[in-house]
Protein backbone atom coordinates (compact mmCIF):
# COMPACT_ATOMS: atom_id res chain seq x y z
CA UNK A 1 0.00 0.00 0.00
CA UNK A 2 1.15 3.96 -0.41
CA UNK A 3 2.30 5.27 2.19
CA UNK A 4 0.25 7.74 1.30
CA UNK A 5 -2.70 6.25 2.80
CA UNK A 6 -1.74 4.63 5.87
CA UNK A 7 -2.50 6.73 9.41
CA UNK A 8 0.12 9.36 10.62
CA UNK A 9 -0.41 11.07 14.10
CA UNK A 10 0.14 14.82 13.61
CA UNK A 11 0.11 16.38 16.89
CA UNK A 12 -2.95 15.25 18.85
CA UNK A 13 -4.78 14.54 15.68
CA UNK A 14 -5.10 10.57 14.12
CA UNK A 15 -5.58 10.79 10.61
CA UNK A 16 -6.50 7.54 8.94
CA UNK A 17 -4.38 9.13 5.34
CA UNK A 18 -2.20 11.89 4.51
CA UNK A 19 -3.88 13.86 2.02
CA UNK A 20 -4.64 17.23 3.32
CA UNK A 21 -7.11 19.85 2.50
CA UNK A 22 -4.55 23.06 2.16
CA UNK A 23 -5.91 26.34 3.07
CA UNK A 24 -7.65 27.74 -0.13
CA UNK A 25 -9.07 31.01 -0.29
CA UNK A 26 -12.22 30.87 -2.00
CA UNK A 27 -13.92 34.22 -1.14
CA UNK A 28 -17.41 33.28 -0.60
CA UNK A 29 -18.89 34.34 2.66
CA UNK A 30 -21.80 36.44 3.38
CA UNK A 31 -21.51 40.08 3.42
CA UNK A 32 -20.68 40.23 7.02
CA UNK A 33 -17.81 38.04 6.57
CA UNK A 34 -19.96 34.81 8.25
CA UNK A 35 -19.40 31.75 6.45
CA UNK A 36 -22.14 31.40 3.66
CA UNK A 37 -24.68 28.24 2.95
CA UNK A 38 -22.33 27.20 0.02
CA UNK A 39 -19.27 27.21 1.98
CA UNK A 40 -20.87 24.66 4.56
CA UNK A 41 -21.67 22.41 1.34
CA UNK A 42 -17.91 23.02 -0.04
CA UNK A 43 -16.44 21.45 3.13
CA UNK A 44 -18.82 19.18 3.61
CA UNK A 45 -18.08 17.28 0.17
CA UNK A 46 -14.39 17.55 0.48
CA UNK A 47 -14.18 15.95 3.87
CA UNK A 48 -13.11 12.62 4.42
CA UNK A 49 -12.84 9.98 7.10
CA UNK A 50 -9.69 10.21 9.09
CA UNK A 51 -8.46 13.63 6.81
CA UNK A 52 -7.44 17.03 8.09
CA UNK A 53 -8.83 19.94 6.47
CA UNK A 54 -7.39 23.07 6.66
CA UNK A 55 -9.37 26.00 6.15
CA UNK A 56 -8.98 29.13 4.01
CA UNK A 57 -7.94 32.55 6.18
CA UNK A 58 -10.34 33.50 8.44
CA UNK A 59 -9.80 37.07 9.88
CA UNK A 60 -9.09 38.46 13.34
CA UNK A 61 -10.53 41.24 12.78
CA UNK A 62 -12.38 43.60 10.27
CA UNK A 63 -9.44 45.71 9.25
CA UNK A 64 -6.90 42.43 8.47
CA UNK A 65 -8.46 41.43 5.51
CA UNK A 66 -7.00 41.53 2.00
CA UNK A 67 -10.29 40.43 -0.29
CA UNK A 68 -13.61 40.68 0.46
CA UNK A 69 -15.25 37.85 0.84
CA UNK A 70 -13.37 36.26 2.71
CA UNK A 71 -14.58 34.65 6.52
CA UNK A 72 -13.92 36.19 9.76
CA UNK A 73 -13.57 34.67 13.22
CA UNK A 74 -14.74 37.78 15.50
CA UNK A 75 -17.74 37.60 15.67
CA UNK A 76 -20.58 35.35 17.43
CA UNK A 77 -22.39 35.10 14.01
CA UNK A 78 -19.19 34.00 12.87
CA UNK A 79 -18.49 31.78 16.04
CA UNK A 80 -22.24 30.11 14.53
CA UNK A 81 -21.06 30.00 11.10
CA UNK A 82 -18.24 28.29 11.32
CA UNK A 83 -19.88 25.39 13.84
CA UNK A 84 -22.28 24.57 10.88
CA UNK A 85 -19.19 23.60 8.66
CA UNK A 86 -16.84 21.86 11.99
CA UNK A 87 -20.23 19.66 12.33
CA UNK A 88 -20.20 19.07 8.59
CA UNK A 89 -16.80 17.86 8.43
CA UNK A 90 -17.12 15.66 11.99
CA UNK A 91 -19.94 13.95 10.67
CA UNK A 92 -18.07 12.67 8.20
CA UNK A 93 -15.28 11.81 10.34
CA UNK A 94 -12.51 14.39 9.38
CA UNK A 95 -10.96 16.87 11.29
CA UNK A 96 -10.38 20.59 11.06
CA UNK A 97 -8.47 22.86 11.45
CA UNK A 98 -8.92 26.73 11.02
CA UNK A 99 -6.04 28.84 9.36
CA UNK A 100 -5.96 32.25 11.39
CA UNK A 101 -4.52 35.15 9.35
CA UNK A 102 -3.72 39.40 9.23
CA UNK A 103 -3.43 40.26 5.72
CA UNK A 104 -1.17 43.22 6.35
CA UNK A 105 0.42 45.82 3.47
CA UNK A 106 -1.51 43.41 1.01
CA UNK A 107 -5.25 45.47 1.46
CA UNK A 108 -6.73 48.14 0.58
CA UNK A 109 -8.56 51.05 2.72
CA UNK A 110 -11.83 50.11 1.36
CA UNK A 111 -11.63 47.07 3.51
CA UNK A 112 -11.08 48.66 6.47
CA UNK A 113 -13.57 51.62 6.81
CA UNK A 114 -10.82 54.03 5.38
CA UNK A 115 -7.65 52.83 8.05
CA UNK A 116 -5.06 52.01 5.83
CA UNK A 117 -3.11 48.48 5.98
CA UNK A 118 -0.23 47.87 8.16
CA UNK A 119 3.01 46.29 8.18
CA UNK A 120 6.03 46.17 10.10
CA UNK A 121 7.52 48.80 8.10
CA UNK A 122 6.68 50.94 5.10
CA UNK A 123 8.53 49.04 1.79
CA UNK A 124 6.39 50.33 -1.21
CA UNK A 125 5.39 47.33 -3.75
CA UNK A 126 2.81 46.75 -6.78
CA UNK A 127 0.43 44.84 -5.05
CA UNK A 128 -2.85 44.13 -5.04
CA UNK A 129 -6.78 43.54 -2.93
CA UNK A 130 -9.43 42.28 -4.00
CA UNK A 131 -12.53 44.71 -3.19
CA UNK A 132 -15.92 45.45 -4.18
CA UNK A 133 -14.64 46.73 -7.25
CA UNK A 134 -12.25 43.32 -8.23
CA UNK A 135 -8.81 43.85 -8.22
CA UNK A 136 -7.28 47.05 -7.53
CA UNK A 137 -3.84 48.57 -6.34
CA UNK A 138 -3.37 48.18 -2.66
CA UNK A 139 -3.75 51.56 -0.79
CA UNK A 140 -0.34 52.99 1.00
CA UNK A 141 0.47 51.12 4.02
CA UNK A 142 1.97 52.30 7.35
CA UNK A 143 4.34 51.02 9.91
CA UNK A 144 2.67 49.79 13.02
CA UNK A 145 3.42 51.38 16.39
CA UNK A 146 4.71 49.32 19.17
CA UNK A 147 1.86 49.77 21.43
CA UNK A 148 -0.38 48.25 18.77
CA UNK A 149 2.06 44.87 18.67
CA UNK A 150 0.22 43.76 21.98
CA UNK A 151 -3.19 44.49 21.27
CA UNK A 152 -2.92 42.59 17.51
CA UNK A 153 -1.52 39.43 19.12
CA UNK A 154 -4.61 39.81 21.53
CA UNK A 155 -6.85 39.71 18.25
CA UNK A 156 -5.37 36.67 17.22
CA UNK A 157 -5.83 34.99 20.73
CA UNK A 158 -9.18 35.93 20.77
CA UNK A 159 -10.27 34.72 17.60
CA UNK A 160 -8.44 31.41 18.78
CA UNK A 161 -11.00 31.03 21.36
CA UNK A 162 -13.87 31.83 19.28
CA UNK A 163 -12.76 28.78 16.68
CA UNK A 164 -12.20 27.01 19.91
CA UNK A 165 -16.01 27.38 20.22
CA UNK A 166 -16.75 26.73 17.17
CA UNK A 167 -15.27 23.07 16.89
CA UNK A 168 -12.19 23.21 15.40
CA UNK A 169 -9.85 20.69 16.16
CA UNK A 170 -6.82 22.96 16.42
CA UNK A 171 -5.26 26.12 14.59
CA UNK A 172 -2.97 27.25 12.48
CA UNK A 173 -0.79 30.49 12.26
CA UNK A 174 -0.45 31.86 8.47
CA UNK A 175 3.25 33.29 8.79
CA UNK A 176 3.34 32.55 4.82
CA UNK A 177 2.78 34.04 1.38
CA UNK A 178 3.82 37.68 2.37
CA UNK A 179 0.71 38.59 4.75
CA UNK A 180 1.47 40.47 8.08
CA UNK A 181 3.17 38.00 10.21
CA UNK A 182 5.65 36.99 7.00
CA UNK A 183 6.75 40.28 6.51
CA UNK A 184 7.74 40.68 9.99
CA UNK A 185 9.99 37.73 9.55
CA UNK A 186 11.58 38.75 6.51
CA UNK A 187 14.40 41.59 6.14
CA UNK A 188 12.96 42.94 2.83
CA UNK A 189 9.87 43.83 4.22
CA UNK A 190 11.39 43.89 7.52
CA UNK A 191 13.01 47.14 8.66
CA UNK A 192 12.66 48.16 12.06
CA UNK A 193 15.40 49.12 14.41
CA UNK A 194 13.20 48.18 17.47
CA UNK A 195 12.80 44.68 19.24
CA UNK A 196 10.40 43.16 16.35
CA UNK A 197 13.15 44.28 13.72
CA UNK A 198 17.04 43.61 12.87
CA UNK A 199 18.18 40.58 14.19
CA UNK A 200 16.51 37.47 12.76
CA UNK A 201 15.86 36.48 16.71
CA UNK A 202 14.05 40.14 16.86
CA UNK A 203 12.57 39.15 13.29
CA UNK A 204 10.94 36.11 15.35
CA UNK A 205 9.40 37.52 17.77
CA UNK A 206 6.04 38.74 16.48
CA UNK A 207 5.25 35.40 15.22
CA UNK A 208 6.32 33.63 18.38
CA UNK A 209 4.25 35.51 20.38
CA UNK A 210 1.44 35.13 18.07
CA UNK A 211 2.20 31.11 18.35
CA UNK A 212 2.28 31.58 22.43
CA UNK A 213 -0.57 32.99 22.15
CA UNK A 214 -2.47 30.37 20.35
CA UNK A 215 -0.99 27.80 22.23
CA UNK A 216 -2.78 29.29 25.05
CA UNK A 217 -6.19 28.29 23.79
CA UNK A 218 -5.26 25.54 21.78
CA UNK A 219 -2.22 23.63 23.22
CA UNK A 220 0.93 23.55 21.58
CA UNK A 221 -0.63 19.76 19.67
CA UNK A 222 -3.34 21.39 18.47
CA UNK A 223 -1.57 24.46 16.92
CA UNK A 224 0.46 24.61 13.22
CA UNK A 225 2.61 27.16 11.54
CA UNK A 226 2.57 28.32 7.80
CA UNK A 227 5.63 29.26 6.02
CA UNK A 228 6.69 30.27 2.47
CA UNK A 229 10.51 29.99 2.50
CA UNK A 230 11.78 31.94 -0.68
CA UNK A 231 8.49 32.25 -1.34
CA UNK A 232 7.78 35.32 -3.89
CA UNK A 233 3.73 36.12 -3.38
CA UNK A 234 3.06 39.50 -2.32
CA UNK A 235 6.46 40.44 -3.08
CA UNK A 236 8.27 39.10 0.07
CA UNK A 237 11.90 38.53 0.12
CA UNK A 238 15.02 37.62 2.57
CA UNK A 239 18.46 37.96 2.28
CA UNK A 240 19.32 34.61 3.44
CA UNK A 241 15.79 32.72 3.60
CA UNK A 242 17.87 30.07 4.80
CA UNK A 243 19.24 31.21 7.70
CA UNK A 244 16.31 32.99 8.67
CA UNK A 245 13.65 29.83 7.94
CA UNK A 246 16.22 27.76 9.44
CA UNK A 247 16.20 29.53 13.12
CA UNK A 248 12.51 30.35 13.48
CA UNK A 249 12.17 26.26 12.55
CA UNK A 250 14.53 25.94 15.53
CA UNK A 251 13.18 27.62 17.42
CA UNK A 252 9.84 26.44 17.05
CA UNK A 253 10.89 23.30 18.23
CA UNK A 254 10.47 24.22 21.71
CA UNK A 255 6.77 24.80 21.11
CA UNK A 256 6.65 21.48 20.41
CA UNK A 257 4.11 22.23 17.74
CA UNK A 258 1.56 19.87 15.74
CA UNK A 259 2.80 20.70 12.33
CA UNK A 260 5.15 23.04 10.36
CA UNK A 261 3.48 23.62 7.44
CA UNK A 262 6.13 24.43 4.43
CA UNK A 263 5.12 25.66 1.08
CA UNK A 264 7.81 24.88 -1.79
CA UNK A 265 9.02 27.98 -3.74
CA UNK A 266 8.15 26.07 -7.02
CA UNK A 267 4.63 28.14 -6.77
CA UNK A 268 3.56 31.25 -6.01
CA UNK A 269 -0.12 31.85 -4.88
CA UNK A 270 -2.21 29.50 -7.47
CA UNK A 271 1.03 29.45 -10.24
CA UNK A 272 3.71 27.05 -10.74
CA UNK A 273 6.36 29.16 -11.08
CA UNK A 274 9.65 26.52 -11.18
CA UNK A 275 7.74 23.89 -12.91
CA UNK A 276 9.97 20.67 -12.32
CA UNK A 277 11.59 22.20 -9.39
CA UNK A 278 11.94 19.51 -6.36
CA UNK A 279 10.41 20.07 -3.57
CA UNK A 280 13.46 21.87 -1.75
CA UNK A 281 12.36 23.75 1.21
CA UNK A 282 10.94 20.57 3.37
CA UNK A 283 14.18 18.67 2.34
CA UNK A 284 16.28 21.31 4.10
CA UNK A 285 14.08 22.25 7.09
CA UNK A 286 13.44 18.32 7.57
CA UNK A 287 16.95 18.42 8.94
CA UNK A 288 15.98 21.19 12.03
CA UNK A 289 12.35 20.99 12.54
CA UNK A 290 11.30 18.09 15.03
CA UNK A 291 7.97 17.93 14.68
CA UNK A 292 5.46 16.25 11.87
CA UNK A 293 5.74 18.20 8.35
CA UNK A 294 2.92 19.09 6.42
CA UNK A 295 4.60 19.78 3.19
CA UNK A 296 2.77 21.97 0.19
CA UNK A 297 2.92 23.80 -3.14
CA UNK A 298 2.99 22.11 -6.58
CA UNK A 299 2.44 18.10 -5.44
CA UNK A 300 0.72 16.01 -7.86
CA UNK A 301 0.38 12.26 -6.46
CA UNK A 302 3.31 10.81 -7.39
CA UNK A 303 5.31 13.56 -6.15
CA UNK A 304 3.23 13.19 -2.53
CA UNK A 305 3.94 9.58 -2.43
CA UNK A 306 7.75 10.23 -3.01
CA UNK A 307 8.26 12.59 -0.29
CA UNK A 308 6.88 10.95 2.36
CA UNK A 309 8.72 7.80 1.10
CA UNK A 310 11.77 9.91 1.93
CA UNK A 311 10.55 10.93 4.71
CA UNK A 312 10.90 14.26 4.39
CA UNK A 313 7.12 14.75 5.21
CA UNK A 314 4.41 13.35 6.92
CA UNK A 315 1.64 14.78 5.15
CA UNK A 316 0.77 16.48 1.84
CA UNK A 317 -1.49 19.36 1.14
CA UNK A 318 -3.16 19.94 -2.25
CA UNK A 319 -5.42 23.23 -2.98
CA UNK A 320 -6.39 23.40 -6.72
CA UNK A 321 -6.77 19.71 -7.49
CA UNK A 322 -8.81 19.55 -4.34
CA UNK A 323 -11.13 22.52 -5.92
CA UNK A 324 -12.47 20.25 -8.85
CA UNK A 325 -12.27 16.61 -6.80
CA UNK A 326 -14.36 16.90 -3.88
CA UNK A 327 -13.70 13.31 -3.55
CA UNK A 328 -9.89 13.40 -4.30
CA UNK A 329 -8.67 11.05 -1.34
CA UNK A 330 -10.25 8.32 -2.90
CA UNK A 331 -9.19 9.12 -6.65
CA UNK A 332 -5.54 8.82 -5.58
CA UNK A 333 -6.23 5.65 -3.33
CA UNK A 334 -7.84 4.25 -6.80
CA UNK A 335 -5.26 6.39 -9.24
CA UNK A 336 -8.36 7.58 -11.17
CA UNK A 337 -8.27 10.77 -13.54
CA UNK A 338 -8.69 13.93 -11.93
CA UNK A 339 -11.35 16.83 -12.51
CA UNK A 340 -9.19 19.59 -14.28
CA UNK A 341 -9.68 22.53 -12.01
CA UNK A 342 -11.23 26.01 -13.05
CA UNK A 343 -9.05 28.98 -12.56
CA UNK A 344 -11.72 31.19 -13.06
CA UNK A 345 -13.58 30.23 -10.01
CA UNK A 346 -11.04 29.94 -8.11
CA UNK A 347 -11.63 33.55 -6.13
CA UNK A 348 -15.52 34.75 -5.65
CA UNK A 349 -18.51 33.83 -7.19
CA UNK A 350 -21.53 31.40 -6.72
CA UNK A 351 -21.78 27.72 -6.82
CA UNK A 352 -20.79 27.60 -10.46
CA UNK A 353 -17.50 25.56 -10.36
CA UNK A 354 -17.19 25.62 -6.00
CA UNK A 355 -19.91 22.78 -5.43
CA UNK A 356 -21.23 21.46 -8.79
CA UNK A 357 -18.24 19.16 -8.98
CA UNK A 358 -19.39 15.90 -9.05
CA UNK A 359 -18.10 12.69 -6.67
CA UNK A 360 -16.71 9.91 -9.05
CA UNK A 361 -19.87 8.30 -11.48
CA UNK A 362 -18.27 4.64 -11.84
CA UNK A 363 -14.59 5.79 -13.29
CA UNK A 364 -15.50 9.02 -14.81
CA UNK A 365 -14.34 12.31 -13.29
CA UNK A 366 -18.27 14.27 -13.99
CA UNK A 367 -19.02 18.35 -13.58
CA UNK A 368 -22.49 19.76 -14.24
CA UNK A 369 -21.45 22.97 -16.84
CA UNK A 370 -19.28 25.55 -18.57
CA UNK A 371 -17.87 28.44 -16.47
CA UNK A 372 -20.14 31.31 -17.81
CA UNK A 373 -18.51 34.70 -17.36
CA UNK A 374 -20.24 37.99 -16.21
Amino acid sequence: MSKLFTSVRIGALDLSHRVVHAPTTRLRALADETPSPMMVDYYRQRASQGGLFITESAHPSHDSRGYIGAPGIYTDAHVAGWRQITDAVHAKGGLIIMQIAHDGRQSHVDLSDGGAPIAPSVVPFEGKAFTQNGRVPVSPHREIALEEIPVLIESFQRGAERAKAAGFDGIELHAANGYLVDTFLQDGTNKRTDAYGGSITNRMRFPLELTAALISVFGADRVGVRISPSGTWGAISDSDPQATFGAFAEALNAYGLAYLHIIEPRVSGVETVHEGQAPVASSYLRKIFKGPIIAAGGFDRADAESIIERGDADAVAFGRFFTSNPDLPERFRRNLPLTPYVREAFWGGDERYYTDFQPMAGDTPTQLHSLVKN
